[in-house]
C-alpha cells in the first residue's frame, strides 16, 4: 500500500532566510480493528503492513497464538456511509474453535500504562494470558558489544525515517545479530504489532532465540508484546518504566535500557548477557 509518507507546504527559515517548499511527513490515520465482525479496538498508525499489525495486536491479547488460529483478515468494503472501502478497517477472523478471551470494545485495560489498574493486576493479567512462556534452551547469551552494535544496524534499516524523521522502529534480531525484520510506524507499539503479526503470519511463533529492539523507551506495553511473543530479550535506545521492569522480573525477560555506543543497563535477566568475570564490579 502508499500513503506511508504525504506532502505538505511548510515555511521554512534558515538563518533569517524566509522559503516556502514541501516537506514529506509520515502519514498517520486511524485503523478499526474488528474481532470477527465485531468492533475491539482503533489504533492511529501508519498505513501498510495492517493486517499483520492486526495479527500481532491480537497475540498480545491473547486471541492469537499460532498460525492455524487466523482464518482471514480482510479490508471491510462499505466502511463509511457512502460505501466506499477506506482501507482503515479490517476485519480478523478466528480459526474455528479458537477460545476468544473477555476483551472489551475499547483497547484491553492491561495494554495501557494509563489503564488505572494497580501493577499487580496488569502483571497477573499478562502471566495468565501468556501462551509462550519465555523459554531459550539452550538459555540465549549475548555479548554486549553484540548488542551496542544493534542500534546503528537498526537506524541503517529506517527506511521511511530518512525522509521523515518522524517514524519509531522495531526490529528483530536473532541471537548472532542478524537482521531479521523491521517495522516502522508512528506508535512503537504499532511496529512491535507489525512484527509480530508478521512472525504469526509466517508461523515463526513464539519467537524463542530472538532480541527485540525498539527505537525510543521501554514501556509496559511494549515488554508485555516481548512475553506474550515468546521473546526472550528486549532491549530500547531509552529507559524503561518501572512496571516494565517488575513484568520483566515476573517473566524471565531480558530488559536492557539506555542502550547507546558502548554503553547500556540491564534491568532484569542478566543471565542472558554473557559478561567478562573480570569487567563485573559490586
Amino acid at each position: 500500500m502508499g500513503r506511508v509518507t504525504e506532502r505538505r507546504k511548510v515555511l521554512r527559515i534558515r538563518d533569517g532566510v524566509v522559503s516556502s517548499r514541501p516537506d514529506t511527513l509520515v502519514a498517520e490515520e486511524p485503523l478499526e480493528i474488528r474481532l470477527n465482525g465485531k468492533p475491539l479496538a482503533i489504533t492511529m498508525r501508519t498505513p501498510g503492513d495492517d493486517f499483520a499489525l492486526a495479527a500481532g495486536f491480537l497475540v498480545s491479547e491473547g486471541v492469537l497464538a499460532h498460525a492455524a488460529d487466523l482464518q482471514n483478515i480482510v479490508y471491510c468494503a462499505g466502511a463509511t456511509a457512502d460505501g466506499s472501502n477506506t482501507y482503515n478497517v479490517v476485519d480478523v477472523r478466528t480459526a474455528s474453535g479458537v477460545v476468544i478471551p473477555d476483551i472489551t470494545l475499547e483497547r484491553n485495560v492491561y495494554t495501557t500504562s494509563s489503564c488505572g489498574l494497580c501493577g499487580k493486576a496488569s502483571l497477573d493479567a499478562v502471566r495468565t494470558t501468556a501462551r509462550h512462556p519465555i523459554a531459550d534452551t539452550p538459555p540465549l547469551r549475548v555479548e554486549p558489544e553484540l548488542l551496542a552494535g544493534l542500534p546503528d544496524r537498526l537506524r541503517a534499516a529506517q527506511r521511511v525515517f530518512d525522509r521523515t524523521g518522524g517514524l519509531h522502529a522495531a526490529a528483530l534480531f536473532d541471537e548472532a545479530g542478524e537482521l531479521l525484520d523491521v517495522r516502522e510506524d508512528v506508535g512503537r507499539h504499532n511496529a512491535v504489532d507489525k512484527l509480530v503479526g508478521r512472525a504469526l503470519q509466517s508461523g515463526n511463533l513464539p519467537l524463542s532465540r530472538t532480541i527485540l529492539l525498539v527505537s525510543g523507551r521501554a514501556s509496559f506495553e511494549l515488554a508485555q508484546k516481548a512475553v506474550m511473543a515468546g521473546i526472550p530479550m528486549l532491549a530500547a535506545v531509552s529507559a524503561p518504566s518501572s512496571l516494565a521492569v517488575d513484568l520483566a522480573a515476573e517473566t524471565g525477560l531480558t530488559l536492557v535500557g539506555f542502550l547507546r555506543g558502548g554503553s547500556m543497563n540491564v534491568y532484569a535477566g542478566e543471565d542472558r548477557i554473557a559478561l567478562r568475570a573480570a569487567a563485573t564490579q559490586g
